[in-house]
């Protein structure tokens, strides 16, 4: 998943798009956010910094996608309820941010992001789409059973889960176990069931 709305030169090499990811998680994860540079993460992936730029607008793009976006790759839940589709996709929520480079990579994020307006615009459309999209595709699905109706905001649910998986893990550092996730789901189901 990138940026990039009309393609330019050759087509994109997906094992060097995935070797890129693969380092970029590699050497956050080692050496922290501020130590990561594009040119050893083309050193590592063994690709030019070109590749790089040809795909990703600077080091945060590419550290938020090699880092927070796999779960939008995982199949979306159908568990039967509502509640059992929250709790694996907070699951996969948590396990993402509790990644050893979501770690040490959030707090650089998170910097950039307050500084450019842009990157913040970039993260929204092109990067939180695809979760925003499962969201919307576990509501459906809630509705159908009729356990929701309609009008449910998925880009706001998704705002809340992700504040409040920020918030105890990167915060206040507290662990994350199957309970916490179960509470999450079960908290979101009752406020937008129907009444």
């Amino acid at each position: 998943m990138t940026t990039e709305t009309t393609p330019r030169g050759r087509p994109r090499d997906e094992r060097s798009h995935a070797a890129i990811l693969a380092a970029t998680a590699e050497l956050v994860a080692e050496t922290g956010y501020a130590a990561t540079s594009l040119a050893a993460v083309a050193a590592r992936a063994r690709v030019g910094k070109d590749t790089i730029y040809r795909r990703w607008s600077g080091k945060a793009e590419l550290v938020y996608e090699a880092v927070f976006t796999t779960t939008d790759t995982a199949p979306v839940p159908d568990t039967g309820t509502l509640e059992g589709d929250l709790d694996v996709l907070v699951r996969q929520l948590i396990d993402e941010f509790s990644a050893p480079a979501a770690a040490a990579a959030l707090p650089g994020l998170l910097a950039d992001f307050a500084a450019s307006p842009t990157l913040r615009a970039t993260i929204r459309t092109a990067f939180l789409a695809p979760a925003e999209q499962r969201l919307a595709d576990v509501f459906d699905r809630a509705r159908e059973r009729g356990e929701t109706g309609g009008g449910v905001e998925s880009g706001l649910v998704l705002d809340t889960l992700v504040a409040i998986i920020l918030f105890r893990l990167g915060i206040l550092g507290e662990p994350a176990g199957p309970e916490l996730s179960r509470n999450i789901a079960g908290i979101i189901a009752k406020g937008i069931e129907v009444r």
